[in-house]
């Protein structure tokens, strides 16, 4: 498979990651909605919901999950556009999701708030690390 191709599977499975965790957030708030017996009228604004439910880890890691991997998401559309992949930038790619999906697994388990944002922060580099690489090689394309 062409590098240009291939930079397209990590925010593939990036994407899938995402879905697993909008369907643990489903069973989450329904599973205390009905548990605490909350109408949900009660939660239809996102105030409402920070009152009345204990149980937001779920939905706070899926908003987290359309914050820095939006900026991982383009760079790939842009890597396949322009085809300057390379093997480390790939490679990188694969670093990002790995360090994300480590970040799912903290965040809707020990929630261990040190760990959470090592993580966040090892994966975030390596994305500006990209970014970096994808700006030299533009520049330097014909």
């Amino acid at each position: 498979m062409p590098f240009d191709h291939a930079i397209l599977l990590p925010p593939t499975v990036l994407a899938f990651l995402t879905g697993f965790v909008w369907l643990r957030l489903g069973s989450d708030r329904l599973g205390e909605l009905r548990t605490r017996r909350i109408h949900p009228q009660q939660v239809a604004t996102s105030k409402q919901m920070a009152e009345k439910l204990e149980n937001t880890q779920s939905a706070d890691h899926f908003r987290n999950l359309f914050e820095v991997p939006v900026l991982f998401y383009v760079l790939c559309g842009f890597l396949a556009i322009t085809k300057l992949t390379t093997l480390l930038l790939l490679a990188c790619a694969w670093g990002f999701v790995s360090l994300r999906a480590c970040h799912t697994w903290i965040h809707l388990t020990s929630n261990k708030v040190i760990r959470r944002f090592q993580v966040f922060v090892a994966s975030t580099i390596v994305l500006y690390v990209m970014w970096g690489i994808f700006a030299v090689r533009l520049v330097m394309s014909d």
